[in-house]
């Protein structure tokens, strides 16, 4: 069986620096070991965006585009946004006749959201069963792997229960169980020292100008117990030398020690910072201003993206389908 993996992004704002050393690093590696199928999420999206849709339209474009920038390649991947391709919502409907409800009222995530999404009303049917939706969106193509982190695990098992329920109950070895291909990225925290997010405004997009990516970098939280230029700094605790980790590496033994001692104060370590984001980011800019000029380009690489995943899609709905006698 032909090695696939399923992953995709919900676009539901600007893609930052997390996504990039958090995903699309891996994504890139993973094109030379699979087939991949990388999916634009709108469905899951509008999920919890469904009283603000009209910001999907741009960020699709926008995300897609980042992608393409930071080495996504259009000839050994299918690219496409899950809404064009009508059968994830034909298996998700199939899928949800036979998932027990209990599965979904127990996933850890659905739960956490609930607790923590303050600005939006989540208690909807489809947030309910966006687990369901998933495992659909994988099964779909019949992913032998699925890139995850540990935090996501509960959900590919529920992938995994699903596909392994539906095969027992027609008796017919449509779906693989995918297995998870466990990913280890950089711990890349906010500005803030906080989790990333577009929610807590704590983030550096990808597309960030270099006076923008300055003005932010100034206010990133540092070394608590660093009062005075003068005392002697604890890298190991500090955020922006964690970044000097992932971007610089080269530069982070140095930077350690001159903190320790005192030699470099933070204002001119996160100068320095600044200008290391700045040039990180300026050959993935350049292919983004290219790609933004010519969406043409961009428009062309979705819809060669759907006819591709479409072909296979609708080949394994047909399977369902015979299988359901419908």
């Amino acid at each position: 069986m032909e090695k696939r993996i399923l992953s995709g992004m919900r676009p539901t704002g600007k893609l930052h620096l997390g996504h990039l050393v958090g995903v699309l690093n891996n994504w890139v590696k993973l094109q030379d070991e699979y087939r991949c199928f990388f999916m634009v999420a709108d469905w899951h999206a509008l999920m919890s965006e469904y009283q603000n849709p009209e910001v999907l339209e741009e960020n699709i474009i926008d995300n897609v585009v980042d992608w393409l920038a930071c080495g996504i390649s259009p000839k050994g991947s299918v690219i496409f946004v899950q809404s064009q391709v009508k059968e994830h919502l034909e298996l998700y409907m199939a899928f949800s006749l036979i998932t027990p409800l209990g599965w979904l009222e127990r996933c850890p995530t659905y739960k956490e959201q609930l607790r923590e999404t303050k600005d939006r009303d989540l208690k909807t049917y489809g947030f309910l069963g966006y687990p369901v939706l998933q495992a659909a969106d994988i099964t779909l193509y019949k992913a032998t792997a699925v890139p995850v982190g540990e935090d996501q695990l509960p959900h590919l098992e529920l992938t995994r229960e699903i596909a392994r329920r539906f095969n027992s109950l027609y008796k017919k070895e449509i779906f693989p169980e995918p297995k998870a291909l466990l990913t280890s990225a950089p711990r890349l925290l906010g500005l803030d020292g906080r989790k990333m997010s577009k929610s807590y405004d704590n983030y550096i997009a990808i597309s960030e100008d270099a006076a923008s990516i300055s003005k932010k970098v100034q206010t990133m939280v540092t070394d608590p117990k660093r009062i005075k230029r003068t005392d002697p700094g604890h890298p190991q605790i500090c955020n922006v030398h964690n970044y000097y980790a992932i971007f610089a590496p080269e530069r982070k033994k140095e930077i350690d020690q001159l903190c320790r001692k005192a030699q470099i104060g933070c204002t001119e370590c996160k100068k320095e910072l600044a200008q290391i984001l700045t040039r990180y980011l300026e050959p993935i800019q350049e292919k983004r201003n290219k790609l933004l000029k010519n969406k043409k380009e961009v428009f062309d690489i979705l819809e060669q993206g759907r006819i591709k995943a479409s072909l296979i899609a609708s080949q394994t709905v047909s399977e369902v389908k015979k299988s359901l006698h419908i």
